[in-house]
Parts: C-alpha cells; structure tokens; sequence
C-alpha cells in the first residue's frame, strides 16, 4: 500500500461513527449496530446524544474519542431532551443534519421513559436507537424492565420474576411514524430498515437487541449466532410499525427449540427460570403480532 493511500485509509478510518482501538468489550451487540448504522448512512456524520451506559464510556477519555463524529454526552434521563434541541438548533440554523439517540435499554425503558415519550408524543425529527442489552451493564450488571423473566443479575441473583417490558407497543402508542427492531444476525434488513427511519420525517424508534457476554454470561464469539437463535426460536419478533397502526412482520420464527438460545447463557441458571412460561409468552406476543399484521397489514411502498 502506497503512503497516500494508507493515509486516506487511515483519515476514512478517523471520519467513522465508530473509531477502531475503542475498548469495548469482545462480542459486544452495541459495536456490531455502530458499525452497521455507518454503513446504512453511508457518507453522512450524525450527531450522537449518548446517555450514561456502555455507548459514552466508549468514547473513552478526554482528549482522545473513539467516535468519529459529533457527540454529545447526557444524563441518563434527558438523551431525547438534549437531542431535541441539538436537532431544533440544526432546523433554525437550515441544516439537515442528522440526529441520533444511541441508548441502552437502561435509559430507554426505565430512567430515560419520560423525554423519550415526550419527544415521541411531539414527533421530534429524531431517530432513537435503543441497543438493548437487558441490563444495566455499565454499573454492575442490575436488573432493567428489559430484563426477561427468570434472569439472573447482581439485583436478582434467584432470577428476575416479572417480563420484559413491551417496548415496541409503548412506542406504537405513540403513533409514531416508524418503529422497528433490528438484528445484529440480520444484516440487509438491519440496513434496510435504518435507512427507511432516515427518509421518515418526525421521531423513529428502533430497537436492537444487543447480545452482552459479560452480563449475559455468554462466549463472545456467539454473540451474532444467539441473536439468529433468538429469532428464529421466536423470542426477538422481527417486525416495523407505521404510524402506529400498520404492522410488517420480517421473520417468523422456525421452530428452532427455545433451549438452544437459553442454554449458551449462565444469566438463566436461576430458580425463578419457567420454561413453559417463557413459552407462553412467546405464542402469546407471536398471537398478538399475527393478529396485527392480518389485521392492519403495512402497504408495499412503506
């Protein structure tokens, strides 16, 4: 490689959402979903609102970033607050750039619910990105309304008794314009799906479930093939909402057994795990969602 090339590889390296040499952690779902929203947004330079959770630590210190692009640091309750007026502020100023919350499910589900409802009950011209991880992993692995029931954290160490928290219908309450979740196992409707969220106009919600070996106890190196297992047991739903109302389902599940996702992670080794309720709730959200699609199915153009 001639000199001016490395060095053009290197200022492309530099301009990336993500830097390489940051410190996350082997197998992290978080990193994978930084790298992917690059590529869906091709040459373009968000700007980052990151609450506290594992997103900001990756930054790393002052002077030095691992982002590439603009990035503003919040409290763990106002990422959508901040990012609403990073994005008013591009508005008056005529500017079209873009803005992203990139959050954990820590500050989506729980401490950050309240200005990520607000901006959505406003539809501010934001894309929200809640990589989540089901637990507060940058403090100590505690447990989040996204933890699923039966699983062990340092605050439920017999295992989590209540479900995971309904994210995506909170979000369609809202009657937002777009909502999806994504899969890391999943890489063109990933892209497909981020890049439908940049083109839609007012607040879109995305949802990735970002696999964790530290707190999920789990070998990194399966981290992308337990998010396929998680799919195609039928436990993440692959779907997008429009507005609120219209539902398209991606994937459905294949019959893969439920064990085959469970068993690769210690964090379900507890007393309070029930595999026929896990069961349960997974024919009942598959119900809910058929229902849905049958019902108010999505156009072919949105």
């Amino acid at each position: 490689m001639t000199t001016s090339a490395y060095l053009r590889e290197q200022r492309d390296l530099a301009d990336g959402i993500l830097r390489p040499g940051n410190t996350n952690c082997a197998g992290c779902g978080m990193s994978i979903g930084l790298q992917w929203l690059e590529q869906a947004l091709e040459n373009e330079r968000p700007t980052l609102c990151i609450p506290a959770c594992c997103g900001i630590v990756t930054a790393g210190s002052f002077p030095t970033s691992a982002y590439g692009v603009p990035t503003v640091a919040t409290t763990f309750a106002s990422s959508a607050a901040v990012a609403t007026g990073v994005a008013s502020v591009y508005a008056m100023n005529g500017e079209k750039d873009l803005t992203i919350c990139w959050t954990g499910d820590g500050g989506t589900y729980d401490i950050g619910v309240a200005t990520l409802s607000a901006a959505a009950e406003r539809n501010e011209d934001l894309l929200y990105v809640c990589y989540d991880n089901e637990i507060y992993g940058n403090t100590g692995g505690q447990r989040s309304s996204a933890t699923p029931r039966g699983v062990k954290t340092s605050t439920t160490p017999k295992g989590k008794a209540e479900p995971k928290k309904d994210m995506m219908a909170i979000m369609a309450a809202h009657r937002i314009p777009y909502a999806a979740t994504l899969s890391v196992a999943h890489r063109e409707d990933f892209l497909r799906k981020v890049r439908t969220a940049r083109r839609t106009k007012g607040f879109r919600f995305l949802l990735m479930l970002s696999p964790c070996p530290t707190g999920w106890k789990s070998e990194p190196e399966d981290s992308v093939d337990l998010i396929l297992t998680a799919v195609r047991c039928g436990l993440f739903p692959l779907y997008e909402v429009f507005e609120g109302r219209r539902y398209r389902i991606n994937a459905r599940p294949d019959g893969e057994p439920l064990e085959s996702y469970i068993s690769r992670q210690r964090r379900y080794r507890s007393e309070l795990l029930d595999l026929d309720a896990l069961r349960a709730g997974i024919e009942a959200q598959w119900a809910y969602l058929e229902a849905m699609e049958r019902t108010f199915p999505a156009g072919e153009h949105e």
